[in-house]
């Protein structure tokens, strides 16, 4: 046996199993893929009750506060599914198509109480004509100069899309940075005694 390896000391570095480094790793790896597929999973469950407030007219603000805290504060929660998805990937559809058929309905009860107006502002103005020959016109320049149309909503109010941050604080998160650690600690220490042993030998 050679004493000068034997007599000599080694270090803290030398003292530790580097498997130890690579268990940790490999188990908190396996812990954060759990992780990060459970919270895909949480964010389409609550994509889903947006879906639904949507087209059975819920709480469709509340639901969608929901999913923004919760994809904004997790990993791997992207709303986009697959290459042909839609974007922004959240439209509500139903909401967007209520707020156009209530716009209309109130377009129309305006149009309606327009004609009246003119019809009363025209009369005002020629009360001797009972044939309405000149009171069509006038009641249609009424309608021109007073019209109401069918006010134009933007869709992209009804449009979102939440960004999912590269890495949160959450059991993904902490669970992944563990994992990184461990793993460079493996390589570092083991690296470091098989360099160490060669020089001692």
């Amino acid at each position: 046996m050679d004493k000068r390896y034997s007599h000599q000391p080694r270090s803290g570095l030398g003292h530790i199993k580097p498997w130890y480094f690579l268990v940790i790793a490999v188990v908190c790896g396996a812990v954060c893929i759990v992780a990060l597929r459970q919270n895909n999973l949480q964010m389409a469950d609550l994509r889903n009750q947006v879906y639904a407030a949507d087209k059975n007219s819920g709480d469709v603000v509340k639901a969608l506060q929901n999913l923004q805290v919760y994809v904004t504060s997790n990993m791997n929660t992207n709303l986009s599914s697959g290459p042909n998805a839609s974007y922004p990937p959240i439209q509500l559809q139903y909401t967007y198509e209520r707020a156009v058929e209530a716009a209309g309905t109130a377009a129309s009860s305006a149009n309606s109480q327009l004609y009246t107006n003119a019809e009363n502002y025209c009369q005002q103005l020629d009360p001797t004509d009972f044939s309405g020959h000149n009171r069509v016109p006038c009641v249609e320049q009424y309608v021109e100069n007073h019209g109401a149309s069918l006010p134009n909503i933007p869709v992209s109010l009804y449009e979102f899309d939440f960004v999912s941050p590269p890495w949160a604080p959450d059991l993904a998160g902490w669970t992944m940075l563990v994992t990184a650690v461990s793993a460079i600690a493996f390589v570092g220490v083991w690296l470091y005694q098989r360099l160490t042993r060669h020089k001692t030998e």
